[in-house]
């Protein structure tokens, strides 16, 4: 399969044209209209190549833009953004998941790619997991997972009372928008018994949008313990879900306060210190 290198020819051009027109636009002028240029690069014709990058893609199948996706990798070529652009315009999410299998930087684009389609979700649970997957592949995973939380609810229902990666199937479920009383008493129980990772449970209320939370939040708010971080997110928790915390509190004492308070001039003007 002929690769081309479609990155490194706009880099060469455009470094001919900045040169060219060094007079008519400054070094912030010049960053600004390098997307204009990169995307009108795209319908440019190529004599090399016998064709525009858009045109050149556009005559593959889905196959071969997937096999021209893993060459790429395999032999160190950029992928350009015209090849991911004529993946993204076609339905080869089939084509895809393969690579989820494959070496990091094509399981990297395979999820880009893929994004949020239902088809790769049973992978995407294979990979969230997976002991072996990072923190930050699992992120990625729970990111597309969670748009289609209602779909997956009672996967993440029985995932958490295996205690398997209970803290993200927590996250899934508070993305649901079908009501349920019992992830609502899930979220609810974490929240109450958890008090190392208080901010996080009252953030899962708050998106979970059930308002027989504000009684739990109001109380906890009011509570002489709480941190100024914790005091922020359950703030926000109970103003999201339709409720108000107006009593004045006094975190003069606590140490992230007085360090976010040195460096944020007034803006916490409305706290007492």
């Amino acid at each position: 399969m002929k690769l081309y290198d479609f990155d490194g020819m706009f880099d060469e051009k455009l470094a001919d044209y900045l040169k060219k027109n060094a007079d008519k636009h400054k070094e912030s002028e010049g960053e600004d209209i390098i997307p204009a240029l990169y995307k009108k690069f795209g319908d440019t014709y190529i004599k090399a190549v016998g064709d525009t990058p858009n045109g050149f893609y556009a005559k593959m199948s889905d196959g071969e833009l997937i096999k021209a996706l893993s060459t790429h990798l395999k032999q160190g070529v950029p992928v350009s953004e015209f090849l991911c652009a004529a993946i993204e315009s076609r339905n080869a999410v089939e084509l895809l998941l393969p690579l989820l299998d494959g070496s990091e930087e094509e399981r990297d684009y395979a999820i880009n790619l893929i994004g949020a389609s239902e088809q790769a979700l049973d992978k995407y649970f294979e990979m969230l997991l997976d002991k072996n997957s990072s923190e930050d592949l699992k992120n990625r995973c729970v990111d597309y997972i969670k748009e289609n939380a209602d779909k997956v609810l009672n996967r993440a229902v029985e995932n958490y009372e295996k205690g398997l990666e209970c803290e993200y199937m927590l996250e899934i479920m508070s993305r649901c928008k079908v009501r349920s009383d019992k992830v609502f008493e899930i979220l609810l129980k974490e929240f109450r018994s958890d008090p190392e990772n208080l901010p996080m449970h009252a953030s899962y209320l708050a998106a979970y949008g059930d308002e027989r939370a504000l009684e739990y939040l109001l109380d906890k708010i009011d509570e002489d313990g709480i941190s100024f971080i914790e005091y922020q997110e359950l703030k926000f928790a109970i103003e999201a879900l339709g409720g108000e915390y107006t009593k004045e509190r006094d975190f003069s004492n606590d140490p992230y306060f007085e360090l976010i308070k040195s460096g944020g001039g007034d803006i916490f003007g409305g706290f007492k210190s």
